[in-house]
């Protein structure tokens, strides 16, 4: 029942961004007690906020507020690509929210694993795990986001040779491939990607309704989707037709 109503509290928050305590007692029926529990677990798993007596979300570009979309779905992707890791791997982890949950899955279930990320949310968000070594690369801040960016990325990985590489999307199209709508994140996807012999893309279903402006162009690398079983048909077709793996959970 917890896990239901938290759920349910994340789905009404990515639909109003902001709501009362009391109206979230009353549309679950239970006690503000109960739910001011539910929101202090939710606050410490870092999907939301409390501020005077409601819950919120951040920014649409802060990972905290897009952890909270699909949760369900994206703990599950997660858990799968931890399992892609072994027991002292080097792996690179980009910026996003799916990226995040497979961090910190990874972390909690895995021996001397180094994770070499340009997200400093994701270098925070799995801090206290102690199986863990985080390599932060060098770049330009952008604070929204809270990743790095910018030359230094690619100077940073050229030290590297890793069996995967970790990379969110804003979503795809047949014409463009897997796109994000920042173009320098898709840079840093790219860089990270040359030093890597698979490039995983983790995401939700729902986005290969849609597709961002930059594409990612990672038409040179071993490209892996790990999705949920909700993709279309004719996607995961089109997508094996280009020769990229599908994996769903």
């Amino acid at each position: 029942m917890k896990k239901q109503r938290e759920n349910e509290i994340l789905s009404l928050l990515v639909e109003r961004r902001r709501i009362e305590v009391t109206e979230l007692s009353a549309l679950l029926g239970v006690s503000q007690v109960t739910i001011r529990k539910d929101l202090d677990a939710l606050e410490k798993m870092h999907l939301i906020r409390r501020i005077h007596g409601f819950a919120e979300l951040s920014s649409e570009d802060d990972v905290n507020s897009r952890l909270a979309w699909h949760y369900e779905e994206k703990t599950r992707i997660a858990a799968k690509a931890a399992k892609l890791i072994s027991d002292g791997d080097t792996v690179f982890i980009e910026n996003g929210s799916c990226c995040a949950l497979a961090a910190l899955t990874i972390a909690k279930t895995k021996k001397n694993v180094t994770v070499v990320t340009n997200s400093a949310f994701i270098a925070d968000y799995i801090r206290s795990e102690t199986n863990v070594q985080i390599v932060l690369l060098g770049g330009i801040y952008q604070k929204e986001s809270q990743c790095l960016v910018g030359p230094m990325i690619r100077d940073c990985v050229m030290n590297y040779n890793v069996k995967y590489c970790f990379a969110g999307t804003d979503g795809w199209s047949e014409r463009t491939g897997f796109t994000n709508k920042d173009q320098l994140r898709a840079q840093a996807v790219r860089d990270m990607s040359a030093s890597a012999d698979n490039v995983v893309i983790l995401t939700e279903s729902e986005k290969f309704n849609e597709a961002g402006t930059v594409p990612l162009h990672l038409s040179s690398s071993h490209v892996i989707v790990l999705t949920d079983a909700d993709i279309p048909d004719n996607v995961r077709e089109k997508l094996v037709r280009a020769e990229i793996e599908v994996m769903t959970v």
